[in-house]
């Protein structure tokens, strides 16, 4: 009774995404006055008038989404490869060291990741102001890698622990240092699970959207979420409904994408992360 009741649940929540993934999509299409009078019925005026993608363009040059979407590949790319980078010796020597407290230590990288971002964004912004950082995609990819250490170095230790140890001891046997077993033999071994945690990483920063807010003012440092607050104020003002929703399916349909591409990874990667 209790696992039906679960698939129901689970059911329901996929059939609601979907008719919004519709919707958006649908909507993307459409002119304002379909939106409205038929937001579920398929798009008509701009297809019949031979301007299928009139909104995608409107949102494209109106947001400058050309220059914000190849600053967020570039950022986000960087930004995760960075994550991992740091990430991946910190959990190694959570799990695989003996390094003394590392249980409470763990814990508390736990805690981090339940800390929401509203609670501490007014103290990073007066912190990177007096670095002068702010208005800066340094400060910005910065911000980025700091806050998604938690959760990325507890992923990869979870991850790091259901790896055999049996070829860390005969390396070791055999005169190889921690740095080296952990570069030529741990590494290779655990390349599942850093994927797994790229593409997670990956995905968040792709989507994030307040830090950009608050810490970038220049259109010449726009992220594509950024972008996509500035396109609301101007499309709501212009009444160019169609306009803002293609801007955010510009924004959601790559990284949707992606995930449904790389789910059978991301899923198996996060089963072997809990294994212990």
């Amino acid at each position: 009774m209790l696992r039906l009741a679960g698939r129901t649940i689970i059911w329901l929540f996929t059939a609601v995404n979907v008719l919004l993934l519709y919707w958006l999509i649908a909507a993307s299409f459409k002119t304002p006055l379909e939106i409205f009078r038929d937001p579920f019925g398929l798009p008509h005026t701009w297809i019949q008038r031979g301007q299928p993608f009139r909104n995608f363009l409107y949102a494209w040059n109106q947001a400058e989404f050309g220059h914000a979407f190849l600053i967020t590949v570039v950022l986000t790319a960087v930004a995760s490869f960075a994550i991992v980078l740091v990430s991946a010796p910190a959990a190694y020597a959570l799990s695989r060291l003996g390094v003394r407290g590392s249980g409470p230590l763990t814990s508390f990288i736990a805690i981090g990741m339940g800390v929401p971002i509203q609670t501490v964004i007014i103290p990073l912004f007066v912190g990177m102001a007096h670095l002068k950082l702010t208005n800066s995609l340094v400060g910005l990819f910065l911000l980025y890698v700091a806050l998604s250490l938690p959760f990325t170095i507890f992923l990869l230790t979870g991850f790091f622990r259901t790896l055999p140890e049996e070829l860390e001891e005969a390396a070791a046997l055999d005169g190889a240092s921690p740095l080296r077993t952990f570069v030529r033999i741990t590494l290779p071994l655990a390349r599942g699970g850093m994927i797994t945690a790229l593409i997670l990483n990956a995905i968040g920063l792709w989507n994030e959207a307040l830090l950009a807010i608050v810490f970038i003012q220049d259109t010449s440092g726009f992220t594509l979420a950024r972008a996509l607050f500035t396109l609301y104020g101007a499309a709501t003002y212009q009444s160019e409904y169609g306009g803002l929703i293609a801007g955010v399916a510009i924004v959601v349909i790559p990284m949707l994408v992606l995930y449904i591409v790389l789910a059978r990874r991301i899923i198996s990667g996060l089963t072997l992360g809990a294994g212990k």
